[in-house]
């Protein structure tokens, strides 16, 4: 086995039929290209040639595969979800990655754990999918999501998973009660809160590096069939997030379901400015009602409440109204409209089918995401969306609040200290050319600002590059991080793309 997988390393003529008969592969295995899909990823700003792009049968072929890996001196292994990392991390310079699509269809079945409904499904299943057949077939939903449902299970969960719900509910990493992991060492276990919960708790977040996340059983509830989908408009950024902050730090029946946020431009730019705001495409933002004092930098949060098609239209109306009443938005900048649950959680592919039709879609997206610290993110709107940022990026430029405390501290995730933290999205598509390099070095800038001036905050989805930066990322968690590598990755096999670890060294805890 040794001497073939050294042939295969250094390149024969029919290595991908002896890797396929040496390992016993279920699924296939296609030869590494600069053009094929393992070779890039949705930021459009990293490419690499992987050795090999396998489409693993299940986690038995995941298991082969590492275990293949850790026979050589410096193969790696990465799991690729839909390819919508940003900076390369889904790839394997020269290594194995296995595209998990192909495994979507290995699981999906109803279970209840507690009284309580879950779903078993496949870590390569899309959440587009898994909300289609759970609400169509059960007529039940995650309680959980993040905003653009074509990710992978096991991609979101092993970085957090975030949208609008995350206040009340946790992020998505807070609504597993149970996963199917193989790990660095190519062992498969399943692992929960009670069983094998190191493991667990280290993948939930762990971005790939502790084990490849197989199957997760999802906590559902029950599906509302209809949701009030409400934008209103501050010009006033205190104002903004002081109404935020009382609808996240509200009981369950006081609030809304769902609460975001984005700033945009005070000018008619298509993508920034006023109309990116209105939900009825046959309304218009009259910018007329803003007051006079307002300035260059505005304000929408975005609100949704969920209610069935059995409810009394009345009885809505009063419940949003009493919401809205509480809050101290613009009057008359107030875009409203109905649509389906699933319509609503599907929001994000109606603008990707518009920006592929418009030829966006595909160009480079160096992209930014921040948590920060509520302590600090009055200072950060005056210099990043005041200053920085005050014409636009060409994308969505996100904000909006979330609790600490719907969080589980025994995962890999790092977060900013204090019970109110904001999640700040940078979403730029931008040109290729030399504007993409650009971009990227103002990202690198604002990153540098927040640490410069001290303030609390962490990357979300993050990329650095140094070992040092790791170490100031996950702070006192790096301990325990660099621990769970030892024990689960010995040899640093897993998600090279992240530039954590480095294979090849004898201790992953000394880097």
């Amino acid at each position: 086995m040794i001497a073939c997988l050294g042939r295969i390393v250094h390149g024969s003529d029919d290595d991908v039929s002896t890797l396929f008969n040496s390992l016993n592969l279920q699924g296939t295995v296609e030869n590494g290209d600069f053009s094929g899909i393992a070779s890039k990823d949705f930021g459009g700003l990293n490419s690499v040639k992987p050795l090999y792009l396998i489409k693993p049968s299940g986690a038995e072929d995941v298991a082969r595969v590492v275990k293949a890996a850790a026979r050589t001196p410096h193969l790696t292994v990465a799991a690729r979800g839909n390819g919508h990392s940003i900076n390369g991390q889904a790839m394997s310079d020269g290594g194995y990655v296995l595209d998990m699509r192909s495994t979507a269809e290995n699981h999906f079945k109803l279970v209840t754990v507690n009284g309580s409904p879950c779903i078993d499904v496949s870590g390569g299943a899309l959440w587009e999918e898994v909300l289609t057949r759970c609400v169509s077939r059960y007529g039940l939903a995650p309680r959980s999501w993040t905003d653009y449902l074509r990710l992978t299970v096991g991609g979101t969960l092993s970085n957090a998973g975030v949208s609008g719900q995350a206040f009340r509910y946790g992020p998505q990493t807070s609504n597993v009660t149970e996963l199917e992991v193989v790990t660095g060492k190519g062992d498969i276990a399943v692992c929960s809160e009670t069983q094998n919960p190191e493991l667990f708790f280290g993948a939930l977040g762990g971005l790939g590096q502790f084990g490849i996340i197989t199957r997760a059983r999802v906590k559902l509830q029950q599906a509302p069939d209809m949701v009030r989908w409400i934008r209103v408009v501050y010009s006033e950024f205190e104002e903004f997030t002081r109404d935020a902050e009382f609808l996240v730090s509200q009981k369950e029946g006081e609030s809304f379901d769902y609460v975001e946020g984005f700033v945009f431009c005070n000018n008619d730019d298509p993508v920034n400015g006023w109309p990116s705001v209105q939900l009825n495409p046959d309304q218009e933002f009259d910018p007329s009602h803003l007051p006079q004092i307002s300035g260059s930098v505005l304000y929408c949060l975005e609100v949704a409440y969920h209610y069935r098609n059995s409810d009394n239209p009345s009885t809505v109306n009063t419940a949003v109204s009493r919401l809205l009443g509480r809050l101290r938005f613009v009057e008359r900048l107030k875009s409203t409209v109905d649509v389906s649950y699933v319509e609503f959680l599907l929001r994000v592919k109606r603008a990707e089918e518009q920006a592929k039709a418009n030829g966006v879609w595909d160009i480079p997206h160096p992209w930014l995401n921040l948590f920060v610290s509520k302590s600090d993110i009055v200072d950060f709107d005056r210099t990043v969306f005041k200053k920085m940022v005050k014409d636009g990026i060409g994308g969505p430029i996100l904000i909006y609040p979330l609790l600490r405390s719907k969080w589980d501290s025994r995962t890999s995730v790092a977060l900013p200290e204090g019970e109110i933290f904001y999640i700040v999205g940078l979403l730029r598509f931008v040109p290729k050319g030399p504007s993409v390099d650009k971009k990227v070095a103002e990202n690198r800038e604002i990153v540098n600002w927040c640490i410069k001036e001290g303030w609390d905050f962490k990357l979300y989805l993050p990329h650095y590059r140094s070992k040092e930066d790791w170490k100031r990322h996950f702070g006192n968690q790096w301990t325990r991080f660099a621990q769970r590598k030892a024990g689960f990755d010995p040899k640093a096999i897993l998600a090279p793309g992240q530039r954590i670890f480095k294979r090849g060294t004898t201790s992953t805890t000394r880097q």
